[in-house]
């Protein structure tokens, strides 16, 4: 008795998204298992949960395999070991370098070091991520840190070359890497309401007008080291604030250009030179490392809370540092106005997300 049999072989790599998601979040086989249980795959292929159980170990194996391939994402696409498609490839790579918002707030500005590994069985304790998960996202970033750190070019551009990620999360890593180098304090109470979003923005601003890349680009460190040239002038802004007739005569004209604008004006003059010394005084103290590290602590205390205190709406602050700003170019004897945009332009930008009325 013969029996005729159709059989096809293929050697696609089979992957499923929702099991790679479950890899990722560090879930061991049976925990997959059960979320997919509980998820109605089960009534979906009308299998059983032995089969499901082969199937996810199968898959597991499969994503160790390739685990070494995505830690150097150019090596992916030239391999012959798994047939995979660009765009299955795409997928794969951004959400292994994918990390979560609670887990990167508690490690930003901190050194890639093996002190701060030791710390990740805490911080998966008080985010919810996984230790697992939490090793993979911390040597994530330790591994863009490091071969970033001797390239010349853009920031940005080498991290978006070198592990083939979008250009969001290529710019997300770009200030991960940009805070771990200049040591951000990111963990003080006053900090916690500020997302990693909100200081991924800052570090945008910051890697594109205040580092040696932005005057110069074709420089190792070019994206992560500040302009210390820059930060040196940046002293000669004291003067707004020393000079008595300059600081008044600065006074008068942001107060004139506000009357009528806004109801926030009588504690606007009043506060004027506090606030105006503590803006001047962030920036003349730059040079010190330890004001480096503290520059968003400083933001919060000399200018957010006061103004928050005062109870200014986002408008207000903007029409202030609008109008704070655009006054010093007309103050006869300030003779630095291209320190003063390049500062402030930042300043601003800064003070504008950090903000949350």
């Amino acid at each position: 008795m013969s029996v005729e049999l159709d059989v096809f072989v293929g050697n696609t790599t089979i992957m499923d998204e929702e099991v790679y998601q479950l890899w990722l979040d560090g879930y061991t086989v049976n925990d997959a298992v059960k979320a997919r249980v509980d998820a109605g795959v089960l009534d979906e292929c009308e299998a059983t949960e032995d089969v499901l159980l082969s199937d996810t170990m199968d898959q597991y194996r499969t994503f160790q395999m390739c685990e070494r391939l995505l830690q150097s994402p150019a090596k992916l696409a030239n391999q012959l070991l798994f047939q995979i498609t660009p765009h299955r490839q795409a997928m794969l790579i951004e959400r292994y370098y994918a990390f979560d918002d609670p887990f990167v707030r508690e490690v930003l500005g901190k050194k890639l070091s093996k002190g701060t590994k030791k710390d990740l069985d805490d911080i998966s304790a008080k985010t919810g991520v996984t230790l697992k998960s939490c090793r993979r996202q911390f040597d994530n970033f330790k591994r863009v840190f490091k071969v970033v750190e001797e390239l010349k070019g853009p920031l940005v551009e080498n991290i978006r070359q070198h592990f083939l990620l979008s250009d969001k999360l290529a710019r997300d890593y770009a200030a991960i890497v940009f805070f771990a180098n200049n040591r951000f304090e990111t963990g003080k109470k006053k900090l916690q309401y500020l997302t990693f979003q909100d200081f991924a923005f800052c570090a945008g601003q910051l890697i594109n007008n205040w580092t040696v890349g932005a005057v110069d680009n074709m420089v190792e460190d070019m994206d992560v080291d500040l302009d210390k040239e820059f930060l040196q002038e940046l002293k000669e802004l004291k003067i707004l604030i020393t000079d008595k007739d300059l600081l008044d005569q600065h006074k008068s004209l942001v107060c004139t250009a506000l009357r009528g604008k806004t109801k926030a004006l009588p504690e606007m003059e009043a506060n004027f030179k506090n606030l105006s010394r503590g803006l001047v005084n962030i920036a003349t103290k730059l040079t010190n490392t330890k004001d480096v590290r503290d520059f968003f602590i400083d933001l919060v205390e000399k200018f957010i809370e006061p103004c928050r205190s005062d109870r200014w709406t986002s408008a207000d602050l903007k029409l202030y540092l609008t109008h704070y700003t655009n006054s010093a170019h007309i103050l006869d004897t300030f003779k630095h106005q291209a320190v003063w945009d390049r500062y402030m332009g930042v300043i601003k930008s800064c003070i504008f997300k950090m903000y949350h009325d």
